[in-house]
């Protein structure tokens, strides 16, 4: 007999309790925005769902086997690189995010974006 097979995860169904925190105080370059996650689904390595963030600037830096694909909802971002390069997503744009990546993460408006991150064993 063959098991059940998995349920499509449908966001817009689904009640998921928030979680709330703020850019680490060591860095942080400006404001103090509330981060707020809505993890809709978390399995082997993947975890997706929506993300709303108030106007601010930290320092990122991504380990070297993590990654994460976005899409903004709305709001607008800017990523800064280690190299001075600056890129700018808006409603209904998407980026990666590469494994390795260091820079800032800037929230120019207040933003909702659907994050993919995915994270492969370490090398």
């Amino acid at each position: 007999m063959a098991g059940v097979a998995p349920a499509i995860v449908h966001f817009g169904r689904q009640t998921v309790e928030p979680a709330f925190d703020r850019p680490r105080a060591d860095r942080l370059e400006a404001g103090n925005p509330l981060r707020t996650t809505f993890e809709h689904y978390a399995a082997d390595g993947l975890s997706s769902g929506i993300w709303h963030c108030e106007p601010g600037r930290w320092r990122i830096r991504f380990a070297p086997n993590k990654h994460e694909f976005f899409s903004v909802i709305s709001g607008r971002v800017r990523l800064h690189d280690a190299a001075g390069s600056v890129t700018e997503i808006g409603p209904g744009e998407a980026a990666v995010i590469p494994a390795g990546f260091a820079g800032q993460f800037e929230v120019l408006e207040a933003v909702e974006k659907y994050f993919v991150v995915v994270e492969t064993a370490p090398a």
